[in-house]
Formats: structure tokens, C-alpha cells, sequence
């Protein structure tokens, strides 16, 4: 058997976010039809098939005119004919005429300015221009202003949103290439646990843990399904070694602290997934577990309590998600906080705060410091932790530090 580093020490928080964003998985890519592609993340670049707009698009209904006929005096126009949307460009042969147009329409050859209907009054079929502010051009949509053609419009990397959808669309990407979705085990563990239907005994509670990490990687761009394991190594071995082949990473509630019945990091090793690290330097979610296998297999061991599970889903296991699925990482804001507070212990203080937006337009973070670790209702007041380091121990009101949202 392969030899695993035990007992590693407690490492910071800035170096246990660096390995997990070090170990992403390797998601092969697949084309999918665009109409299922709201929400995947490109694995090509999106091009212009060709200029855009792809010709001189008339950007307001009116007349389109010679500018010079307008400069050499010109305020009446015969209306020669009318160019619709959709339709082959017209030629205005005689630049003492107009032509009426409509938004969308291509510009007529001949023509390079439009004045809108309400500048212009048409009486008989003769168009009379009603201001005296003209620009050659006007209210034309010049070919290429936009991109040009073969220009990348949509990097690799980018999450399809509405824009996006809207510009595959455009330049007739009737499929698209994209990160496969993630397959990602929920495992809560822990005999105490029993299913969101059943009738607790007195010293039972349901199953929350997994609900919570399947809306964060769902929303995010997984596929999850929801399991549970008993406290009993054996079979806790049994079934992660099936689960390990498959699944792309298995996310553990529970398990890794330093308790009897705590079996995780001790069956992980028995089916070769190695350890990266144990114990992160933070309050709350401190016995967090990270490891990986040869076989490209990731496996987070979050602590069992609420609000570090929640903590830890948001700080490490949503960016490690993002950059399996090729996408940036995102920045943190960096808020005020709305009144002071102390914290001893020489740890990252992740505190739970809500959010608001000052009188003169600051945001602001209201301390939620709860009952601890366990109480997942103070959650419900929570707009995200705040980020206080650990190399001192109060924080005035007014100072900022980067809050990790999840509203």
C-alpha cells in the first residue's frame, strides 16, 4: 500500500483555498443543442460569423435621404417608395427623393441618412423635413460597428447567460461546447441523522447538511445526488469504494473530526485517496478534510455542523466547483462593519453578518455571532461570513474586510 501523510498540521486558510483551487477536476467537454445550454459553461469561443450589424441598419422608422441633397439646401423630398425590414436594399436612384424606412431595414444604397418620422411631415408623398439639426449618418447602424467578422464575441470560461444565449444564437450556434456536469456524491454520515420524513426520537435530528450542499453545487452547475452512511467503518468503506468509481467527487458531512466513530480520513487512506490536508486554522470549520486519488477523484470532509458546512460550501467547495467547470474565481466583497467586535483565539474568524446599504450609499455588516457552530437558524438572518483575520483579536467599527455572500 501506498504510503499517506498523517497528522499534517493545521494549515491557514490562504493555503487550504490555494490546494483546493490546485486540484479541480478534468471535466471533458460534450455539444449539447443551444436550447440546453442556459446556465453550461463554454468550452469554445464564441466568433462573429460576420459583421455586426452585418450591413448599414436603419435604427429609427423615417426617411432616408443623400445628406448632400440636405446640405445644398433641400427640405422637401418626394417619397419614392419604402424599404421594410427584411427586405433586399432598394437604391434611392434619385437623390432629390426619399425613401421611407424601418427600424431594422437595411439601409438603401444611395442613401446615409435618416430622419425620424417625428422630424419630418408627409403630406401628398412629399416629405418635409421639420428641424434643422441634421447629421450626416444619423440614425444609421454602420456595418461592423459592433464586431467584425470572425471577432470573438463570447470567451472560453463564460457561463451562458441570457447575453450570451441571445449572440450563440446570432451567429447560428445551433450546438454549443461545453463542461460536462459534475457528478458529486452528498453524503451525510453519523447515526444521529435520520431522513427529512421521519419522526425524530429525542436524541435524533434529520438530515439538513445535504440539502443545503445540493442547492449551493446545483445552482452552481452539478449534478448531486443525496445519500446517507451509518457510523461503522466497514461499511462506510464498502460503499465510498463504489461511490468513489461512480462519482467525480464526493462531498462528506460529518466524520472528520477527532471522535471515536469519526471514520472518514482513516477509510479515505484504505481506498487510496490521499490526504492534502486536515484541520484549517478558521473558526467555524476547523476539522475540514481535503484529498484526491490518482484516478483524477476529489473528496471534501466537511464538518458536521450547520453552520460550518455552510461555511466551508461557500469559502472552498463553490470556488473549487467554478474552476472544475473552467469558470473564474470570484472576488469577494469588501464591506464595513457596522459595529465593533472582539475574537480571541488566533484563528480566521469567519463571522456571519447581514448586510445594508448606509445612508450615504456604504455598505455596511451587522454582526450575527449566534449560539455557535450548530445553530443553523441564525443562518436565516445571514446575508454571508465576514473574513476576519487571524493575527489580531478586535475589529473597530468602520474597518472592512471581505464578506463571502451567498444571498
Amino acid at each position: 500500500m501506498r504510503s499517506f501523510a498523517k497528522n499534517l498540521p493545521m494549515i491557514s486558510v490562504a493555503d487550504a483555498y490555494s490546494i483546493v483551487l490546485n486540484n479541480p477536476l478534468v471535466l471533458p467537454t460534450e455539444a449539447i443543442p443551444l436550447v440546453q445550454a442556459a446556465g453550461r459553461v463554454l468550452r469554445e469561443p464564441l466568433t462573429a460569423d460576420r459583421d455586426l450589424p452585418p450591413f448599414n441598419r436603419v435604427s429609427m422608422d423615417g426617411i432616408a435621404i443623400a445628406y448632400r441633397t440636405w446640405t445644398s439646401g433641400q427640405r422637401q423630398f418626394r417619397v419614392a417608395g419604402a424599404q421594410f425590414a427584411g427586405q433586399p436594399a432598394q437604391t434611392l436612384a434619385d437623390e432629390t427623393a426619399c425613401l421611407e424606412v424601418m427600424t431594422g431595414a437595411m439601409l438603401p444604397a444611395g442613401a446615409d441618412t435618416v430622419i425620424r418620422y417625428e422630424d419630418v411631415q408627409i403630406t401628398d408623398g412629399v416629405a418635409q423635413i421639420q428641424i434643422d439639426d441634421i447629421k450626416p449618418g444619423q440614425n444609421v447602424h454602420h456595418q461592423a460597428t459592433d464586431r467584425k467578422q470572425n471577432e470573438e464575441l463570447v470567451p472560453i470560461g463564460t457561463r451562458l447567460g441570457p447575453p450570451e444565449m441571445a449572440v450563440a444564437a446570432s451567429v447560428g450556434k445551433a450546438t454549443v461546447l461545453v463542461s460536462k456536469l459534475p457528478r458529486i456524491a452528498l453524503i451525510s454520515t453519523g447515526d444521529e441523522l435520520v431522513d427529512v420524513a421521519a419522526t425524530p426520537k429525542p436524541y435524533q435530528i434529520r438530515r439538513s447538511n445535504t440539502y443545503l450542499l445540493q442547492t449551493v453545487l446545483q445552482a452552481a452547475g452539478a449534478e448531486t445526488v443525496l445519500l446517507h452512511l451509518p457510523d461503522e467503518a466497514d461499511t462506510m468503506e464498502t460503499d465510498l469504494k463504489t461511490l468513489l468509481t461512480d462519482f467525480d467527487a464526493l462531498v462528506l458531512s460529518g466524520g472528520v473530526s477527532a471522535g471515536k466513530a469519526d471514520f472518514v480520513p482513516g477509510v479515505m487512506e484504505r481506498l487510496g485517496v490521499r490526504q492534502q490536508f486536515h484541520q484549517v486554522a478558521q473558526r467555524p470549520g476547523k476539522p475540514l478534510w481535503f484529498g484526491t486519488s490518482d484516478a483524477g477523484k476529489v473528496v471534501f470532509g466537511l464538518p458536521g455542523n450547520p453552520v460550518s458546512t455552510f461555511l466551508c460550501a461557500y469559502r472552498y467547495l463553490l470556488p473549487w466547483l467554478r474552476a472544475s467547470l473552467g469558470l473564474s474565481v470570484v472576488q469577494p466583497s469588501v464591506v464595513r462593519l457596522k459595529r465593533s467586535i472582539s475574537f480571541i483565539p488566533k484563528l480566521t474568524y469567519f463571522l456571519p453578518v447581514s448586510l445594508s446599504v448606509s445612508a450615504d450609499g456604504i455598505w455596511q455588516a451587522e454582526p450575527l455571532p449566534g449560539s455557535g457552530s450548530a445553530d443553523y437558524a441564525n443562518l436565516l438572518r445571514c446575508d454571508g461570513f465576514m473574513e476576519l483575520p487571524p493575527d489580531r483579536s478586535e475589529f473597530a467599527e468602520g474597518e472592512a474586510f471581505p464578506v463571502y455572500t451567498f444571498r
